[in-house]
């Protein structure tokens, strides 16, 4: 991971907004789909000296109206907003609050008790280095058949990467390796050692379907969509996913599972043994 996170986050949201998006003329002879340095800063208010001392790591410490306008001049969505934001305190050698967040192996009696609440429903408790902490009996059913819940302890990260089940498990193989590379660096930015050892391990196990990920610095997670997934006990699953943040000193999400169709809904019903309807589509 790169020491100067911020500058590439910077740059890279740039070179991923069009003009178009920006909404400034495309105009003739573009080197690349992306705004050029001076557009970014004449949108954001700033100098392109400045901008360009952002983008090199040789200025770390911007001002929240200096971070405001370069979020508004990018388009940024709130998620990243908030990364943004981390990323200038990481780069400070600062976190948001006091303690720096840890990802635990552990959960606390509250979510243990909340995943035995939700029973059949796949769910998980996933630390901030995609290893899976806890999860309900659904999430057994489902993923275990997969491989997933293989190692010690099970890593979403290392079965995707490392793992040759993942490609057939995934038909959207790419995209679900963009998002949860995404949540590595999202989560952590940097703070962790367990994060560098992890991206090290990962870069020599996977190559450059990790490595090439990890360096994308405008990479975000989505914490809800629907993801294909194919079992082998009842075929091709479509999966509303939602990722809830826990506490923030628990460095942990829980992954909750919901099925996207009807055709989803009455497969899980038999994956957990249930009568048909126990796990209703989304909207259903």
């Amino acid at each position: 991971m790169s020491d100067n996170e911020l500058g590439a986050f910077l740059r890279a949201r740039r070179e991923a907004l069009t003009p178009a998006e920006a909404g400034l003329p495309t105009g003739p002879r573009r080197r690349t789909p992306g705004l050029r340095r001076a557009e970014l800063a004449m949108l954001a208010g700033v100098s392109v000296e400045y901008l360009a001392r952002l983008e090199q790591g040789r200025d770390r410490n911007p001002s929240p109206q200096v971070l405001g306008a370069l979020s508004d001049a990018l388009r940024l969505p709130l998620d990243a907003r908030v990364h943004l934001r981390r990323l200038v305190k990481s780069g400070g050698q600062q976190h948001m609050c006091s303690m720096v967040p840890t990802p635990a192996r552990e959960v606390r009696p509250p979510v243990r008790a909340l995943l035995d609440r939700l029973g059949p429903t796949p769910a998980a408790v996933v630390n901030m280095l995609g290893e899976i902490v806890a999860h309900t009996e659904g999430y057994a059913l489902l993923a275990g058949p997969l491989g997933l819940l293989e190692g010690d302890p099970p890593s979403l990260l290392r079965y995707l990467f490392t793992d040759p089940r993942a490609r057939a498990v995934y038909p959207d193989w790419d995209r679900v390796a963009d998002q949860q590379v995404a949540a590595l660096y999202f989560g952590l930015t940097g703070s962790d050692p367990r994060v560098a050892e992890l991206a090290r391990e990962l870069t020599v196990t996977a190559g450059s379907a990790f490595s090439d990920r990890l360096a994308a610095a405008g990479l975000l997670r989505a914490r809800s969509g629907v993801e294909r997934l194919v079992h082998p006990e009842v075929g091709e699953l479509r999966l509303a996913y939602e990722v809830l943040e826990l506490a923030e000193t628990d460095g942990q999400n829980m992954l909750v599972h919901l099925p996207a169709d009807e055709g989803t809904s009455l497969a899980l019903d038999r994956l957990v043994g249930r009568r048909p309807g126990t796990l209703r589509a989304v909207g259903g």
